[in-house]
């Protein structure tokens, strides 16, 4: 028996961040990136979360569907809830991965979540330097937008909001790693997703 009364009612939750470099948080100097911000800022009294960082870098949304299935479920063994937070999406488009293929690896990770109970997020790409680029990552963004609200998924859309943000392009264009934004930046990408129906649906 506990020698804390307070324990029996704490929430066990299982998080796992499944996604590329920008979930792994790769150019932040201080190796925060947005993950870590996020989780700092998630924690409550009445919480033991228990959080996992996955994203690896140059991931396409088929090398997350891949991993989901692997592995999600050891992290997931034991957690009294299990929630899932989704970021794809620029690697598909360096990897010229159709919109098509894109929405049914990222509709394949939601539903195949769905049916075992875990809750899910996701978090989209933002904007890069290179406008064709972004041109193409607009029509991921909205895919991933029709995706989500058909299966009444929370959906963080970073890239409209940092689109000519001045703060997001000053970051950018100072980066060590072209296209990965610096502390400022995932500290921006952070604030959208704490204010993008994140406490609502992690109830903290």
């Amino acid at each position: 028996m506990t020698d804390d009364p307070t324990a029996w009612h704490r929430r066990d939750v299982g998080l796992v961040f499944l996604g590329d470099s920008l979930v792994n948080g790769l150019g932040d100097p201080r190796g925060q990136g947005w993950v870590t911000r996020v989780v700092a800022r998630s924690q409550t009294d009445d919480l033991e979360l228990t959080a996992y960082n996955l994203g690896v870098r140059g991931a396409s949304s088929a090398e997350v569907l891949e991993r989901f299935r692997e592995e999600c479920p050891p992290r997931f063994v034991g957690r009294g809830e299990r929630r899932l937070v989704v970021s794809v999406g620029r690697s598909d488009v360096d990897k010229n991965v159709s919109v098509a293929r894109h929405r049914l690896n990222l509709a394949t990770i939601l539903d195949d979540a769905a049916s075992t109970g875990i809750s899910t997020f996701v978090v989209s790409p933002p904007p890069v330097t290179d406008p064709s680029v972004n041109a193409l990552l607009e029509v991921f963004v909205d895919a991933q937008a029709d995706v989500c609200s058909r299966r009444g998924v929370h959906f963080v859309d970073c890239f409209r909001p940092l689109l000519g943000h001045d703060q997001w392009e000053s970051d950018l264009a100072v980066a060590k790693v072209p296209d990965h934004p610096g502390q400022a930046g995932y500290g921006l990408i952070a604030w959208l997703v704490l204010n993008g129906g994140w406490r609502e649906w992690l109830r903290v």
